[in-house]
């Protein structure tokens, strides 16, 4: 018995999952820029405008995965973004910085390794995509 369909379609539904949660995410950037702009770094300029676009970008992503000729590409954009947005995570545990006026403290400090496994779901969304070169 061959479990090649089996494992397809996991990553199918994977892929789907993932795609909401980004769209879920990159929506909230909207819905709360001012919230978010808190956690940017300082270093960086234009907090509200960084947190826009960070959220058309989780949005693209989000739905760029449902796209079966770009979801690889989709796919490996998030890596890249996941990667750019760790220094406001890591900001936002360095200053135990309040989410909605309450510190969490221990889930700020968790929520920084919680990015590798984020990371490996959007490879192996990208690996298991119709959009990559070879794939189609």
């Amino acid at each position: 018995m061959d479990s090649q369909p089996d494992k397809n379609q996991f990553w199918t539904a994977s892929r789907i999952v993932l795609a909401v949660f980004m769209v879920l995410a990159g929506s909230m950037h909207f819905l709360y820029t001012g919230v978010y702009a808190q956690i940017v770094p300082s270093f960086i300029p234009d907090h509200r405008e960084m947190v826009q676009i960070s959220g058309f970008f989780e949005i693209a992503g989000g739905v760029g995965l449902l796209i079966p000729r770009v979801s690889t590409w989709a796919a490996a954009g998030l890596i890249l973004f996941f990667i750019a947005v760790f220094p406001a995570n890591i900001n936002m545990a360095l200053n135990d910085m309040a989410i909605a006026g309450r510190h969490y403290t221990f889930l700020l400090w968790l929520r920084l390794p919680l990015q590798l496994p984020l990371i490996a779901w959007a490879y192996h969304c990208a690996r298991s995509g119709k959009g990559a070169p070879g794939n189609s």
